[in-house]
Order: C-alpha cells, then sequence, then structure tokens
C-alpha cells in the first residue's frame, strides 16, 4: 500500500490542492532534502496532515472515514485495547460478516494490524482517516470507562458491612475495627475505582462530603465542581478509613483535621495525592489533590502568555538578583508559572533551591524542601537556612508573614533572584500588601522587577459555535472592558486585521459535543504583566495606591486579566462568557 512519489505529485498537479508555483518550490526542496513531496507542502503549512491522508486514500483507493460525531458501539470499539488503540492511532469502528474495518492514520502499519488479527481471530479492513477523527473515538473509551466505573463503584457499595449506623465524631470505634473495614475488599475496589476514575476526568480535586443520609462524591474537573455519585451513609467509616491508610493518617483520629500524601500509577502515568481531613457535623469530609508528576514540560507560551508580557517575564529571568511575583486566589495557577520558570532557568551552571507547602512537583536537579510547621520548618526559618546553602535562585512557595517578606527582600538584595507567590486580586495590589507587611518602599524598588497577577479560565473544545457581535452586545461589553485597548493590541499583534472592528470578528460560544457534555475542556491562563518601571519605582516611594499604580502600568502597555481573556477569546481559545465568569470582580 505503498505510495509511489511520482503518482503523489501528479495527483496534487491535476487536483490543484496547491498553486502550481508552490508545488514546483516543493518538488525541489524534497529533491534536495530527499524528502516526499507530501512532508515538505506539510512543513511549508500549504497542506495539512489530514489533506494529504485524504489524498493517500484516493490513490490508493481505500475509502477514508470520519469518526466525527460517531456513536461507536463499546462492543466492537473495546475488541483494541485502548493503550493499542493509543500508541497506534487506530479504531475498531464496525464488525460485521467475520470482517472488522478498522480507522488508521497509518495504514501501513503492519505491527498493529497483525496485532488485531491474531486477537480477534477476524479479517482487518483498514480504513485512512484524520487525527480529530482518532481523538474524538479514543474519549469514547474514556466515557464508556467512566459508565463502567460507576457501575462497579453501585455495585460493590451495595455488598459493604457496616461498621455502625452512627457516625458521631464523639463515638468511639477501635483502631482495629476501622483498619479491618479499610482493607475490606468492596472498600479497596470503591476507592481504587474512584481513584482511576478522577484520573481519566482529568479532575483536580476529589471531594468525600458525609451528609445526613448519604455520603457525596464530587470531582473538581477544569475548575468547576461537579456530582459524580453518591453513596451510602454507611460505607463513609470504611471509605474515609481506607484513604487514611494510604496517605499514613491516624485511623481513629476523627477531632483533629489531618494532612498525608500518597502516590499511584495508571497508564505509565505516576500520580500523587494530597489528602485532607476535616471534621464537619456529620462526620469526616476528605479532600483529594491530585497532581499528575510528569506533568512537566510546560513553556510559557503553552500556559497563555504571549506578546508583551512575554517578553517581560524573559526579561525579568535574565537577571540575576531581584524578585519575581505571582499573584492571585488559591487554585489559580501560580505554582505552575513559578516550577516553569524554573524549569527555565535550570542548568548546571546554577543552584536552585525551594521552600514549599507542599511539594507538588518533584523537579530534576532543583533542591526542594517541606515546610513542616510541627517542628518549627516554616517559610522562614527553612529560608534562612538557604541562604547558607549558597544557592543562585530561591523559590520561596507562598509569602504569608512580616519575617519572610524581610527575608525574601534581603536575599533578592544580596546576590539572589527570588521566585515567590502572593494572595492577592491584581498584580499592582501586591505591592501594598507588601508594606502592609513591613517592607520598606525603598528596598522594594530595589528588588521587584515583575509582578504577575492570573486566573485559570476554562478552554474551549474543539467543537464551538462561531458567532459575530452586534452593536448592541459591542456597547454593553465596553461598560465592563476597554475595548479600545485590546483592539489595539489585537491589531498589533496581528490577530486581526488593521481596519478590523468588533462587530466584524469572530467569536465562538461552547457547543455540547461527543468530546465534552458542556463545550469546555481543559484551562488556560489569563494574566496581567506589570513590569516594575522607573515611573512605578516613583510612584512605590511615593505610597501610591495600587489603582494608581495599575493605571500607569496599562499606559505602559500592561493587559488587565480581564482585557487578556477577551484577547484569547478572539484567538477562539475561550468565550466571553467564561472570561467574566471568572475574571470579574
Amino acid at each position: 500500500m505503498h505510495i509511489d512519489e511520482k503518482q503523489l505529485r501528479e495527483f496534487i498537479a491535476d487536483s490543484n490542492l496547491v498553486p502550481r508555483s508552490d508545488l514546483e518550490s516543493a518538488k525541489q526542496e524534497a529533491d534536495e532534502k530527499n524528502k516526499s513531496v507530501g512532508e515538505v507542502l506539510i512543513n511549508n503549512g500549504l497542506i495539512t496532515e489530514d489533506d494529504l491522508r485524504h489524498t493517500e486514500a484516493y490513490i490508493l483507493g481505500i475509502p477514508f472515514v470520519d469518526l466525527k460525531g460517531e456513536k461507536l458501539d463499546f462492543e466492537t470499539l473495546s475488541l483494541i485495547p485502548e493503550p493499542i488503540a493509543r500508541n497506534h492511532n487506530i479504531i475498531a469502528f464496525r464488525k460485521s460478516n467475520g470482517n472488522l474495518e478498522v480507522a488508521m492514520l497509518d495504514t501501513e502499519d503492519l505491527t498493529a494490524i497483525d496485532f488485531i488479527k491474531k486477537k480477534t481471530g477476524l479479517k482487518i479492513l483498514p480504513r485512512l482517516t484524520d487525527k480529530n477523527s482518532i481523538k474524538q473515538a479514543l474519549l469514547q473509551y474514556q466515557k464508556s470507562l467512566k459508565a463502567e466505573f460507576g457501575d462497579i463503584i453501585q455495585k460493590e457499595a451495595g455488598s459493604l458491612k457496616t461498621i455502625s449506623d452512627k457516625n458521631n465524631l464523639d463515638e468511639e470505634i477501635s483502631e482495629s475495627d476501622l483498619k479491618k473495614s479499610a482493607e475490606d475488599l468492596p472498600v479497596v475496589r470503591i476507592v481504587d475505582t474512584l481513584i482511576k476514575h478522577a484520573i481519566i476526568q482529568n479532575a483536580s480535586d476529589i471531594h468525600i462530603e458525609p451528609s445526613e443520609n448519604q455520603l457525596i462524591v464530587r470531582y473538581r474537573i477544569d475548575g468547576i465542581l461537579h456530582d459524580a455519585m453518591t453513596l451510602p451513609k454507611n460505607s463513609a467509616l470504611s471509605i474515609i478509613a481506607r484513604m487514611k491508610v494510604l496517605a499514613n493518617l491516624k485511623l481513629d483520629e476523627k477531632r483533629l483535621p489531618q494532612d498525608g500524601r500518597f502516590k499511584t500509577e495508571m497508564n505509565n502515568e505516576k500520580v500523587s495525592f494530597r489528602v485532607s481531613t476535616l471534621p464537619t457535623y456529620y462526620g469526616e469530609k476528605v479532600v483529594l489533590r491530585l497532581l499528575k508528576e510528569n506533568a512537566s514540560g510546560f513553556s510559557l507560551e503553552s500556559l497563555g502568555f504571549h506578546g508583551e508580557g512575554l517578553d517581560r517575564i524573559h526579561e525579568a529571568i535574565k537577571h540575576t538578583t531581584g524578585m519575581i511575583l505571582t499573584t492571585g486566589p488559591t487554585g489559580s495557577g501560580k505554582t505552575t508559572t513559578l516550577y516553569t520558570v524554573l524549569d527555565i532557568l535550570n542548568t548546571p551552571e546554577v543552584n536552585i533551591s525551594t521552600i514549599e507547602d507542599p511539594v507538588e512537583y518533584q523537579m530534576k536537579r532543583i533542591n526542594q524542601t517541606q515546610v513542616k510547621p510541627d517542628i518549627n520548618l516554616t517559610f522562614a526559618g527553612g529560608l534562612r537556612t538557604l541562604l547558607r546553602q549558597d544557592p543562585d535562585i530561591i523559590m520561596v512557595g507562598e509569602i504569608r508573614d512580616t519575617e519572610t517578606a524581610s527575608l525574601a527582600i534581603n536575599a533578592a538584595l544580596t546576590g539572589h533572584l527570588v521566585l515567590s507567590t502572593l494572595h492577592t486580586n491584581s498584580a499592582s495590589g501586591a505591592i501594598p500588601r507588601l508594606v502592609d507587611m513591613g517592607a520598606k518602599p525603598f528596598l522594594l524598588v530595589s528588588t521587584l522587577k515583575v509582578i504577575i497577577a492570573q486566573r485559570l479560565i476554562r478552554k474551549l473544545a474543539d467543537v464551538k459555535e462561531k458567532y459575530f457581535m452586534k452593536k448592541e452586545e459591542v456597547e454593553l461589553l465596553a461598560k465592563t472592558i476597554d475595548l479600545d485597548r485590546v483592539l489595539e493590541q489585537l491589531k498589533e499583534d496581528g490577530v486581526v486585521k488593521k481596519d478590523a472592528e468588533w462587530t466584524s470578528i469572530p467569536l465562538f460560544k461552547a457547543k455540547p459535543s461527543q468530546e465534552s457534555e458542556d463545550g469546555y475542556k481543559g484551562r488556560v491562563g489569563v494574566y496581567e504583566v506589570l513590569r516594575v518601571s522607573s515611573a512605578i519605582r516613583d510612584m512605590i516611594i511615593k505610597e501610591a495606591s495600587a489603582e494608581e499604580i495599575e493605571k500607569q502600568a496599562k499606559e505602559e502597555g500592561m493587559l488587565s486579566v480581564l482585557e487578556d481573556g477577551l484577547y484569547k477569546a478572539v484567538q477562539g481559545s475561550t468565550s466571553v462568557e467564561e472570561v467574566l465568569r471568572v475574571t470579574y470582580e
């Protein structure tokens, strides 16, 4: 099923897929570099991989199938195990009369075809398809697995042994009884399944909440809490005991909060869980935070930084001294931003040390220390010790108090680059916050380089609805956002045409689909990046308000998180509704 290069060139020429001049240039480049003309055309952006697959299918006489929006029979789909389907980009989509039709990106992958033939005992009929079809078909494995896991949990919950019908925090239950119930097979299966279910759905947190009559399980997915399932009330003690066993917590301690952690592995992916227990009126509530350990390799661009804001961060990290701060509410991705900056700075020539609570991701060649207040290892104490460890770059997980703020500023003054986070709502608000903590303005102007404020917004899935704003909608939005500033930036960055107006710019809405029930999938950051310029330094010395500093920063080209959100809505990453939901204060 190999395609002759001469045949491919002739077909592309005859089909007018690309202009003749571009085709001739591509042929010349292909001959010089000993490549296929199709490969050259894709690299030069003249055709897509899917265009080439359509062409190859036509030449080979192999049917091309489009699986987008198709609901596949799970029994047929599961004839190919998910890891094989994912690794070889091959989907079983139709079975009939001893034949199995499979959609592939590469019909010459004989290893995969031979494996499936031996496994199923069926005659394999390869069909070409595109990347989006494969992507959406792979999602159907997950949807079916979710349903399967829900069934398992309900089935196992029915066979649970009841420890006690009461669940009073004052009730004494022996540790041995709790341990025994935690090792009960149905309990182990329920907890394992809950964890797998959460990983499959890319949840960031699992909430296990006892109420008067039932145990409610909720997952936080893309920042939004969703009810996952409800379990019988009599399962609460056993399931929470199982969580405590995994996290190595005290089983018989129900009156005080506890914290622990454990790790698991699924599909060759290591996931670390932070476990927190809290006594409530109806029993202990447990929250698990999921942290994917191999979720590295981020770049500032992939996090959502762009344009002048991106340049300002790159300029700041070239300095060997000073402070870079990230601000925003809990769960807004501050630590991920700092880890990404550390990853850029992480070279053999520098010594990087961190003091964190908790250590969220393990990073190679970086010395990471966990805060332990119970033995008096605080941020301030840890930072004081770090300064005696000859570091070049220091990351402080969070500036929470006056002592930590003072030590961090002094470290930045004495030849270190310091990265940290602060809880404020805006970049400009970080300066009065530090002054309020006792930082001297004249020291801040010597140390602060860049302050980043951020939020996380949901990204639109691949299937989305295009629309244009009406004049009345533009006028309404202008009351919330400075549309002229955003439009000027969009034109400057070449995102829209120079003569574009808001009514002629396409925007997108969420559209529920096979890929996503609510039309959103994944999250991206929206940012404001405040560079501490000479004008802003003068304002800090004069103890100007956050509003005055923000006004000056905007005059110097800073986009607010709200404006950056609209910028990303124009790019098609998200919707205006989502931007306003997350950033409007």
